[in-house]
């Protein structure tokens, strides 16, 4: 009998030990605090998916608020170097590597409501840009908004000689035809940089107000002109992914399509309640352009806009082929 029941104990270690060494966990950096609504949203569902469509053989761990490296323009190398098996970061920060991807955050490209959808559909046009990783999902944020600490802006004259931050050198390029001096910095530094007084104001979208506590450090929102609306990427080490079979492979991607579903949703949604919470605080002005001036905006960008497009084709991209399919979508 003990003979049995050590045999039957041997036997049922070994087969934990093989579905152990068979199982993979997944890590997912992400320079967000814990706190941020992507971890409920979107992480946890996409966590659900993979673990439930391969039996819990694929699993996801979640490393928020930079632990596992800081600094969010290094979120790509961490994937290429294998620190991290995903990362979620946005291509801007590191444009160099996606001159295609951030055509689609020009103004008048995309549409928030609809652009992570045409984005989806033409991702065959973005595979080159991504051949040293695996592109899992790639979404819209809201639109970007002028958020100003001290300064109200009700007119293009009102930006002259400001600091502004920008998300992506296009953003950079759109903000300085509005008169403006662009200023290159992740959103995790803009909460000081505005106290400071480095930078008069960011351009950014509404989540940030709550989830990087931007609310705290701003006084006046601008909105109403054509703007940039920034991207969000999932990527994977492409050697770990390769070594998954076919099945899992499939099943993360078919899970990092619903999370560029849910990530678009949950930006926009969380983006339209916090700025009518901030609209609704005493002290604070959300400023809405007239139609004049909204005009004089989109005519100081729209040139610069066309020239980022023209100067992407002269360097042997698909530019306007890619625009077209988005805006066409």
């Amino acid at each position: 009998m003990l003979t049995k029941t050590l045999t039957t104990s041997i036997v049922a270690g070994s087969i934990l030990a093989a579905t152990a060494a068979t199982a993979e966990e997944l890590s997912l950096a992400d320079f967000s605090p814990p706190t941020h609504f992507v971890v409920e949203q979107v992480y946890t569902p996409f966590a659900d998916s993979i673990a439930a469509a391969t039996g819990d053989e694929v699993t996801v761990r979640l490393y928020m608020g930079g632990e596992l490296g800081p600094g969010p323009a290094e979120q790509y190398n961490r994937v290429v170097d294998g620190v991290a098996d995903l990362a979620f970061s946005l291509p801007g920060y590191t444009a160099s590597n996606f001159p295609t991807t951030l055509l689609a955050e020009l103004p008048g490209v995309i549409t928030a409501e609809t652009g992570t959808a045409a984005i989806q559909a033409n991702l065959d046009m973005l595979a080159q840009e991504y051949r040293r990783v695996q592109l899992v999902g790639l979404w819209n944020n809201a639109p970007n908004l002028l958020l100003m600490a001290d300064t109200p802006v009700d007119s293009i004259d009102d930006l002259e000689g400001l600091n502004i931050r920008v998300p992506s050198r296009n953003a950079g390029l759109v903000v300085q035809a509005w008169g403006a001096n662009p200023v290159s910095m992740p959103a995790p530094g803009i909460y000081n940089a505005m106290q400071t007084g480095v930078i008069d104001g960011a351009m950014i979208d509404a989540t940030t107000l709550n989830a990087f506590r931007l609310a705290e450090v701003t006084n006046y929102i601008t909105h109403g002109m054509d703007t940039t609306i920034s991207l969000f990427y999932l990527i994977m080490n492409r050697d770990v992914f390769a070594d998954l079979s076919e099945e899992h492979q499939a099943a993360i991607l078919e899970a990092g399509h619903q999370a560029s579903l849910d990530g678009s949703a949950a930006w926009l949604a969380v983006a339209e309640s916090a700025l009518a919470q901030f609209a609704a605080t005493e002290g604070r002005q959300v400023i809405e352009l007239s139609p004049e001036e909204a005009d004089r905006f989109n005519a100081a960008s729209g040139p610069v806009v066309e020239q980022i497009i023209a100067d992407a084709d002269a360097e042997g991209l698909q530019a306007s082929a890619y625009v077209a399919a988005l805006q066409g979508y």
